[in-house]
């Protein structure tokens, strides 16, 4: 069965600003995202440089909000950046179907209090500001059309959005990036963390495999369908994250992303890795908060 569920400005002083991850530039790079995709499904990309505009929201002394859009290819993607002067480490986080931004203010300033950056990506098609399909037959179906003449699929331009963000906080920050995302998001940042191994860890919540790729097996189905099924599966993907840190965070009484698939998804991750119950039903909330922010504060303690 295929598993889908689906303040303060500051002053006018602070300018928006203009960047290329990969350098500087006023318009948009003219290469073009690429991928493979190999016999065992394992996808590789070359993601196309992207400009960068960044509007500055609010400031403190312990950290500061900005709404930065990704100028790709293909169409804006618009984050939220929330960032102490000095992060110890930093999150792309990818959310799960229909969450957005305003259910992520409070926990994007617990992080940053704390320490680490935050940035909140806007998926393509999850119902926010970034236009795009959301997850499901139609994207599918779309998506392997474009994936057989070999065009760029939506869902791989949305891992490219991940990869992309990371770059930007590398070129800001220099500290361990980790890809974190919350259900259905939890499966695009387990693809990213597995197809750029520039990301830190992966941590996952409330997530599991789509079910597409076994659906397809049982069915008897073959060759390209399948090959494309493997790609999009997060768990095709797990056991290339290590020897980076996996962390796997599920609720016992999830009622969406049953409690077994969380396990069985996590027996696809190698070492370092970690399968961690928290309080709640589905989906990331402050208990999961602070048990990464706990866990973090062991492993950068001796950070400033």
């Amino acid at each position: 069965m295929l598993n889908v569920r689906f303040c303060k400005f500051i002053p006018a002083l602070l300018l928006i600003g203009c960047i290329l991850v990969s350098g500087c530039a006023s318009t948009p790079a003219p290469e073009k995202s690429s991928f493979s995709v190999d016999e065992s499904g394992i996808l590789s990309l070359s993601c196309a440089p992207v400009t960068v505009t960044e509007e500055p929201i609010f400031s403190n002394g312990t950290y500061t909000k900005s709404r930065i859009i990704l100028h790709t290819e293909n169409g804006d993607v618009v984050t939220y950046l929330a960032a102490p002067p000095e992060p110890k480490a930093v999150i792309v986080y990818a959310p799960g179907a229909g969450e957005t931004l305003v259910g992520h203010e409070e926990r994007m300033v617990r992080f940053a209090s704390a320490g680490y950056a935050f940035l909140f990506v806007d998926t393509r098609g999850n119902g926010g500001e970034t236009p795009g399909l959301p997850f499901g037959q139609q994207m599918i179906r779309q998506d392997y059309e474009k994936f057989s003449k070999g065009t760029m699929p939506q869902y791989y331009l949305s891992i490219c959005d991940l990869v992309s963000s990371k770059e930007l906080l590398d070129s800001r920050f220099h500290v361990p990036a980790y890809a974190m995302g919350s259900s259905n998001g939890g499966r695009y940042a387990a693809v990213a963390a597995g197809v750029d191994p520039g990301f830190a860890g992966y941590i996952g919540i409330s997530t599991s495999d789509w079910g597409l790729y076994n659906a397809m097996i049982r069915e008897g189905v073959s060759e390209d369908p399948v090959q494309f099924a493997a790609s999009i599966e997060p768990g095709t993907y797990l056991k290339k994250i290590s020897p980076r840190p996996v962390w796997i965070f599920h609720a016992e009484k999830d009622p969406v992303i049953p409690f077994d698939d969380g396990k069985q998804f996590f027996e696809n991750a190698q070492e370092p890795r970690q399968f961690v119950v928290f309080s709640g039903d589905h989906g990331i909330n402050p208990d999961v908060d602070q048990k990464i922010i706990g866990q973090w504060a062991q492993i950068y303690a001796s950070r400033g």
